[in-house]
């Protein structure tokens, strides 16, 4: 009787080993006529005998699975996401078992998906469809989850979406793993071109500069992200009214690092945006006295001040800023519109006067005062459109401030001016 039971048992085990290779055939037998479909019925087939199935077949059957999920990547993101978790149990398997059998194709397989879900999300963000983007960018990170800077970009692809809830959970992710974003780039200049080109690498450049057509290699270094992450987690606590999380999100950075002008600045924006307009000034106070001759700090400082209405403090930036770079392109601009904001007042009470000689008078002292804002404006914003030919914005509050004058012929030369940069841009 026992030898019988054995020959039973023996035939049972036979019967499941036949069962678990009919399977796995039948996916490949699918997956052959990339019939996706029945690939992934079969997938639901075998894997309720997954669990007998000897550690080769369970490699095989991996593998296949994730091929099947994928579908030359027309599958669902729930099956995608299946697929990837498949193939990482096919790798540790392997590795595991010291045969690397299906790894390779396993590797290249999840580097044609995170090649075809870049360009997907790429051309997302380009179409500016950021909650598509978002996702494809989170999927890439999960696939290759070395490359932290595809959560960066999943998070900034969120908040664009104004989905802060999605985004925070990014940032914090970013925060938790000690993202900074920090890279080199490696530049080298064409000799026939004279622009200057990015390579992808540092040996790609050197190897271009060693002949004669690339000059002058250049290394340079990016910002750290840590600052703005750390503001945007603070700011998206702001926007969901949980303030005490945000300053505690914005102390704790700051307490790992003191020095960081970025976080300091990131922590006024804050209190700005809870209305706390005594702590936003001394933190500006605070900032402008760690470096005092830095233009960008100083135009920020304006940029900041603006936003909270002081524009007379934002002016007092601008030109702190114009001192230490006269050719500070964005604080001319910034001071001109700075200067023209006290425009819709004026104009408001123009329009609310009535006809009496008293109104009338009045109507003529204001007229005076709006040409005085034009003239004031003026010299700023031709400054910006001598240092940047193509700045359509300065060249048409230009012609606009110069028809209001009644200065006709310059009115008309800017108006050609703008006309022409309006043909350039449709030409590109």
């Amino acid at each position: 009787m026992k030898k019988l039971m054995t020959l039973m048992l023996l035939l049972a085990v036979t019967s499941m080993s036949f069962a678990q290779k009919n399977e796995i055939k039948d996916i490949e037998k699918a997956l052959k006529k990339s019939n996706f479909a029945d690939a992934k019925s079969a997938v639901a087939a075998a894997e309720a005998l997954e669990g007998n199935m000897d550690d080769k077949s369970k490699a095989k059957f991996y593998f296949l699975k994730a091929q099947a999920l994928y579908a030359n990547g027309a599958g669902s993101d729930a099956d995608i996401d299946k697929a990837i978790t498949s193939l990482d149990k096919l790798k540790d398997l392997e590795s595991s078992m010291g045969k690397l059998k299906y790894t390779d194709e396993a590797n290249e397989m999840k580097n044609n998906m995170v090649n075809s879900f870049l360009t997907k999300a790429n051309k997302d963000f380009e179409n500016k469809n950021y909650k598509s983007a978002a996702t494809k960018f989170e999927k890439v990170y999960k696939m290759s989850p070395k490359d932290t800077l595809y959560l960066y970009y999943a998070a900034s692809s969120a908040v664009t979406d104004q989905d802060y809830d999605r985004a925070l959970d990014y940032y914090i992710q970013l925060k938790n793993l000690g993202f900074k974003g920090e890279r080199t780039d490696y530049y080298a200049t064409n000799t026939s071109t004279g622009e200057e080109e990015l390579f992808s690498s540092k040996s790609m450049r050197d190897i271009a500069a060693k002949g004669s057509s690339y000059s002058t290699p250049r290394d340079a270094k990016s910002e750290s992200k840590t600052a703005e992450i750390v503001k945007n987690i603070a700011l998206i606590y702001v926007q969901k009214g949980e303030n005490e999380k945000a300053l505690g999100a914005m102390a704790d950075a700051r307490a790992e690092n003191p020095d960081d002008l970025g976080l300091l600045l990131s922590e006024a924006n804050v209190y700005l945006k809870m209305g706390n307009k005594e702590k936003f000034k001394a933190l500006m106070e605070e900032a402008t006295k760690k470096d005092p001759n830095n233009a960008e700090l100083q135009y920020n400082l304006g940029v900041l001040a603006a936003e909270g209405g002081n524009l007379e403090a934002s002016k007092k930036y601008y030109n702190k800023a114009l001192e230490i770079d006269p050719n500070y392109i964005d604080a001319y601009n910034n001071l001109a519109v700075a200067i023209l904001q006290g425009e819709a007042a004026i104009v408001e009470e123009m329009n609310n006067l009535g006809t009496s000689s008293a109104d009338n008078k009045r109507y003529d002292e204001l007229k005076e005062k709006r040409s005085e804002l034009y003239h004031e404006a003026i010299p700023y914003l031709k400054k910006a459109l001598e240092l940047k030919k193509t700045n359509i914005n300065a060249a048409r509050t230009l012609m606009n401030i110069y028809s209001a004058l009644g200065e006709t012929e310059k009115f008309k030369e800017m108006k050609t001016k703008v006309a022409e940069m309006e043909a350039s841009a449709a030409g590109n």
